[in-house]
């Protein structure tokens, strides 16, 4: 049979694929931008056919309506990273968390650890030779539909198709043909602040470096102030639209990565049309699977490989909590862990923990981000051992190699005024003597 054959063969609506999902299944859903909207809304729509199904996926854009109240009976989420629409079923135990480090998704999947009975994705139009790009959305992805007892995906004419793993039609038990617009992230605003912030972390990128950036107004401040840096590569979790404006003025060439040179190498994307756009057919982009984008053994082999990523608080011993707001889950520890490693492995690498000082409430009030302890419950996202730099908007602490005491210090000279006298009341309690402030690290 023909590839042609088979894909006629296995083309059915969005409501008759998900009918063959089964009570007590595992659904995995397909990463980010690649999450299928249509059979997502298809399969909830169907809930009443359904008893203890396990609903899990990292980042999901969709309703998240199999986490609606009402919806026990029927559904289970259990996401790896929590988004807005799992966030209030966790608190109020209608929904888990699985706590794993991106990378080791893929090898989670493969041993069983992490249950996948049916996954769902988007895929663009086969090709000539009947193979489909995961288009945005490579990471665990790639790995759910070969693990997969029913593979489900909706055939997306406006998917952007993407260099990187394949897949043949002939994986696919159930193929839905739907043309729907690919979600497009808003672009941030980047104020005063995040320049601040962005400033201090571009001192600490050389020529040469290769980047991993997140999405959000500090990532983007950053990108738009490397204008003056020379040949920069990108080995990312994932890039945004502002990476594009670096790489058409030939500042982003990849040209002394210590591999895959000349590309720009991520697991996901997400951004705007002209970023998918641009990845479609662009060789000079790769889509990779997260357990070797993201594995530290791959991320320690490029040369000056700096990270850049963001916390909720961090302590006074340099522990960052980056997933939680005490006992809150509000998002996962991604992968975070897996680049500050990676870095702290390589050759003049750099791992840089980059935040505002504060955060402030609708009232005005100003809540310190660094502070004595976590809150009550927060999880550790990265250890004060593996902690490289701290930058806020007021100075870089640079805590790889100092004591406690000195952390302590570097990290109150980068907090923000109002809480400064409660952190030195602190460090005089803490280490019994006097507060005397140390030169900012830079």
């Amino acid at each position: 049979m023909s590839w042609q054959e088979q894909y006629k063969s296995r083309l059915c609506t969005a409501e008759e694929a998900v009918r063959h999902i089964e009570d007590g299944s595992a659904v995995v859903l397909a990463h980010c931008v690649g999450e299928p909207h249509v059979l997502v809304e298809a399969m909830v729509a169907n809930a009443e056919q359904y008893k203890d199904v396990e609903v899990k996926h990292m980042v999901s854009l969709g309703s998240g309506g199999y986490a609606a109240p009402g919806m026990e009976k029927h559904f289970r989420a259990n996401p790896l990273f929590v988004s807005a629409n799992t966030r209030n079923a966790i608190v109020e135990g209608r929904a888990d968390f699985t706590p794993a480090f991106f990378h080791e998704i893929p090898l989670l999947l493969r041993e069983g650890k992490i249950k996948c009975d049916v996954v769902m994705a988007q895929v663009t139009p086969p090709d000539e030779d009947g193979y489909c790009s995961l288009g945005t959305s490579v990471d665990y992805t790639y790995q759910a539909i070969k693990s997969a007892k029913i593979v489900i995906v909706q055939v997306n004419d406006q998917f952007p198709r993407t260099y990187g793993e394949k897949v043949h039609v002939s994986e696919f038990d159930y193929i839905v043909e739907a043309s729907t617009p690919v979600y497009e992230s808003k672009p941030t605003q980047i104020g005063a602040l995040e320049e601040a912030i962005g400033a201090n972390c571009v001192s600490l990128i050389e020529d040469g470096s290769t980047l991993q950036l997140g999405i959000g107004g500090i990532p983007d401040a950053v990108i738009q102030l490397l204008g003056d840096r020379k040949n920069l590569g990108i080995h990312s979790e994932m890039i945004s639209d502002g990476t594009l404006a670096l790489y058409e003025k030939g500042i982003i060439n990849g040209k002394y990565k210590n591999f895959d040179q000349g590309k720009m190498v991520v697991t996901f994307l997400m951004g705007s049309r002209k970023l998918y756009d641009f990845a479609h057919n662009n060789p000079e982009i790769e889509v990779r699977p997260v357990d070797y984008v993201n594995h530290p053994a791959v991320i320690m082999k490029q040369n000056k490989m700096v990270c850049v990523n963001s916390a909720i608080q961090v302590d006074l011993m340099g522990q960052v909590a980056s997933e939680s707001i005490g006992l809150k889950q509000f998002s996962g520890v991604g992968g975070q862990v897996d680049f500050i490693r990676g870095a702290s492995m390589a050759e003049d690498g750099k791992s840089i923990i980059a935040m505002a000082s504060y955060t402030q409430k609708k009232d005005g009030t100003i809540i310190s981000k660094i502070v004595p302890f976590l809150d009550h419950g927060a999880a550790v996202t990265t250890s004060r051992n593996d902690i490289d730099y701290v930058v806020t908007e007021c100075g870089i602490a640079a805590l790889k190699g100092k004591s406690l005491r000195e952390r302590a210090k570097s990290l109150i000279s980068i907090s923000h005024e109002s809480a400064r006298d409660e952190l030195q009341a602190e460090f005089e309690k803490r280490f019994h003597e006097k507060f005397y402030a140390i030169a900012k690290t830079f």
